[in-house]
């Protein structure tokens, strides 16, 4: 997966905006633009980097002048106390750019690291880890991008990437056969339907109509063993709805295929990260 530079570029600038209104009155208030210093970004904790080209575009539009050599990529494990960036130049870009590139990287990394822990508690069953678009607004392709990043897998982009059947559409259409019968009538051939199902009675009837995909949401254990049971590969089975790292080894072991969490990307903790200037 690669973002855009314009899309990179847009979500930079836009942080920049909100953080220095017209002058950031500190740094051009005390330092000349000839003046140079040399700075590092430091690892604080052990997890997966995510975001280092970002930050890097940071300070090339906030200002330039800053020579970055990258010491540890995007994927790669890091550990406290690792270097992971150098960075040589204009110390007005560097003082500017500092945060705004640290909550971008520091965002990513957490997102990534937490991925990376749930896909190894995982590792050797027939699952995989999923986001939601449980995003924070304008952010959701970076945050997405970050899930990749630390071994887990996309879910949908957005609506229109494929057709899903959740509770309240199905409440309010009147039932998951004559919700899906109508949906089929308009859609075209390449997209699939997922439904999601609160009981097995709900996946008999999901199965019945044909969907593609079906979300188990919030159910037991032992109702998703009897739900990969009844579905005998007629159907991908989606586990969602209070999976934790706790859980989550239980949850793989049904034998569901994927399992999505919101807390990926809506609720995670930064990576902890520092800029230092020598």
């Amino acid at each position: 997966m690669k973002l855009t530079n314009s899309y990179i570029d847009n979500i930079i600038n836009t942080a920049l905006a909100e953080d220095i209104n017209y002058i950031d009155v500190t740094t051009d208030n005390l330092l000349s633009p000839e003046h140079k210093s040399s700075a590092y970004y430091i690892a604080k904790d052990d997890g997966i980097l995510c975001g280092i080209d970002i930050a890097k575009r940071v300070f090339e539009l906030v200002g330039g002048n800053v020579e970055f050599n990258t010491l540890i990529h995007d994927g790669e494990k890091v550990k406290k106390g690792d270097i992971i960036a150098e960075m040589q130049g204009s110390t007005v870009t560097l003082l500017k750019g500092e945060r705004t590139a640290l909550n971008i990287l520091q965002h990513l990394s957490g997102i990534a690291t937490a991925t990376n822990k749930c896909a190894e508690l995982i590792k050797g069953t027939n699952a995989s880890v999923t986001d939601t678009r449980k995003t924070l607004p304008g952010l959701r392709a970076m945050q997405k991008y970050a899930v990749t990043i630390g071994g887990g897998k996309n879910h949908r982009y957005n609506l229109s990437d494929g057709a899903m059947l959740k509770d309240n559409h199905i409440d309010a259409y009147g039932g998951i056969t004559q919700a899906v019968t109508a949906l089929r009538k308009k859609i075209g051939h390449m997209i699939k339907i997922e439904v999601e199902v609160r009981n097995l009675e709900e996946l008999k009837e999901a199965l019945s109509v044909g969907c593609e995909v079906i979300m188990l949401d919030n159910m037991s254990c032992d109702d998703m063993k009897k739900a990969v049971e009844i579905t005998d590969g007629k159907a991908l089975l989606e586990a969602s709805g209070n999976v934790t790292a706790e859980n989550i080894r239980n949850i793989a072991e049904t034998g569901v295929d994927i399992i999505s969490l919101g807390a990926l990307t809506h609720s995670v903790k930064c990576f902890d990260i520092s800029m230092r200037i020598k």
